[in-house]
């Protein structure tokens, strides 16, 4: 379903009437014709889905509040995995993490990435002439062959993994430099630019720069290619832990570390939505914003809120996958509409392929092409008959439709209602079950009451489609192996190594 939000308050860089406006599909057929739209990504780490504005959350976040306003907020938006490299990797390539064979959180001594035979929306893009840039943490393999640049971008600056891959974490600032890192296990944190390490040993100032410096790289890179189509990935290191906000930000939200790195994100935001203004491309844009996964909850008042939703990252429930995400196209996506379709992070491929006039991947992939939802088409709906991408450690944990929600049994890691850490430092978590159990995400999104005996014939209906996900991606709960399963980029001794 897709209506008409009316906003409280317009922001003074509103322009124009907040409510639905209809599409004037003239003017969407000529500009379609001279111009291919450009697109930007901008992908949070670890938001959770009742931390900005529009969602409900009270940090400050104008900017996003104003996207809001002129565009579309899907209410019903999952990712493919609740943690890093798994959910990138499920974007990017348009498939089910599991198809593509990442899991987890790819760490500093992994030797595998994506598979450089996978397709990403870079090279989708760069195959109809789009100049593309990644800026920010890129997570999908830190070797050469695996970085960006070989993945279809022409530009990368940021950090190859999570910024707690450090061995200057402040969970274990009162241990001795050399117990701190005998203890993580991690070497000194590197900045890339391209394929060369700028900094090889970033520090907290340092980090507290990162959001800034993305910014900056994005709005230059706007300015420099307004006069071709462009793809634009911003896939932000905040607001996952250590939080660094830069001294701008740092102590101005009213709510913490954690409400003024995202405040800094929202004035991120704005200063992208100002460049494409500026460059008279506002019109001719696609800006989605979304995040990777929902809050870790352990890390208590340095982690997001996932609001109703029940548990956050790391865990197959909606608060660990369902993510606040907001898309803004003037004169094509609605001002001030609200999608409660479902949709998904692997439909942002086979969308951005109808939009820019590419063809997809020839191998396959698990998306689809959601436009309709986004240009709110009459009688639009979601195209998922099933998404099965409840994937944790190889185990099938969960399938649902655009209405149900099936979980199977599994473990899984929560603090059971007990508080998160402070200071910095996580709260130990620990491990509860669940069985077979139904929910009707419709009418309850935070999975608080198991319908099963209630709908037996949902039941057996996604069972049945379940074991045909297993026969095709595997499940290790079963003891399954999927024969639809492509591997992960592997290491070989000749490839070169990333040094610093």
């Amino acid at each position: 379903m897709i209506r008409a939000m009316r906003p409280t308050y317009l922001l003074p860089l509103v322009l124009g009437a907040c409510a639905a406006l209809p599409v004037d599909t003239q003017a969407t057929a000529t500009a379609t014709k001279t111009r291919p739209p450009n697109i930007v990504v901008i992908f949070i780490d670890d938001l959770g889905y009742a931390d900005i504005g529009p969602f409900g959350g009270g940090i400050p976040t104008p900017h996003l509040d104003r996207m809001a306003a002129e565009g579309m907020k899907f209410t019903d938006f999952s990712v493919s995995s609740a943690v890093c490299s798994a959910s990138r990797a499920a974007l990017l390539t348009g498939c089910y993490h599991q198809r593509v064979g990442i899991a987890g959180a790819l760490g500093p001594d992994a030797k595998s990435g994506l598979h450089p035979d996978e397709v990403t929306i870079a090279e989708l893009c760069k195959s109809k002439g789009y100049a593309t840039a990644c800026f920010g943490k890129w997570h999908l393999g830190h070797h050469p062959k695996f970085l960006p640049t070989n993945q279809g971008f022409d530009e990368f600056y940021g950090l190859p993994y999570s910024n707690d891959m450090w061995p200057l974490h402040p969970a274990y600032a009162d241990l001795p430099p050399d117990a701190a890192k005998r203890k993580q296990g991690y070497p000194p944190l590197p900045l890339l630019d391209g394929e060369r390490v700028v900094d090889a040993e970033v520090t907290g100032e340092e980090q507290a720069l990162l959001t800034r410096q993305y910014t900056e790289r994005a709005v230059d890179f706007i300015e420099r290619h307004r006069e071709q189509p462009f793809f634009l990935y911003v896939p932000h290191t905040m607001v996952h832990v250590p939080l660094f906000a830069s001294p701008e930000f740092a102590g101005k939200s009213g709510h913490g570390p954690y409400g003024d790195v995202v405040m800094e994100i929202d004035w991120s935001v704005g200063a992208i939505l100002a460049a494409l203004q500026r460059g008279g491309i506002d019109d001719d844009t696609l800006v989605l914003f979304t995040s990777d996964n929902g809050p870790w909850l352990s890390y208590g008042e340095h982690a997001g809120s996932a609001g109703a939703l029940r548990e956050g990252k790391g865990t197959m429930f909606e608060g660990g996958i369902r993510t606040p995400t907001l898309a803004r196209w003037p004169g094509r996506v609605p001002a001030g509409s609200v999608c409660g379709e479902f949709a998904a992070t692997i439909d942002v491929l086979p969308t951005i392929a109808r939009l820019v006039g590419a063809e997809l991947p020839q191998h396959r992939i698990d998306g689809f092409d959601i436009s309709p939802l986004l240009l709110a088409e009459p009688e639009a709906t979601s195209p998922h008959r099933l998404f099965c991408c409840y994937y944790d450690g190889g185990q099938l944990q969960a399938v649902r439709d655009a209405r149900w929600k099936l979980h199977f049994p599994h473990r899984y890691a929560t603090l059971g209602g007990g508080p998160g850490g402070s200071n910095g430092r996580p709260a130990p978590y620990r491990t509860e079950s669940i069985g077979l159990a139904l929910f009707d995400l419709r009418a309850d999104p935070g999975e608080t009451t198991d319908v099963a005996a209630a709908h037996p014939d949902v039941v057996a209906r996604l069972q049945a489609l379940a074991a045909a996900a297993r026969a095709d991606l595997g499940d290790k709960l079963t003891g399954t192996a999927g024969q639809g399963v492509r591997p992960a980029g592997k290491l070989l001794p000749e490839d070169a190594l990333m040094r610093w």
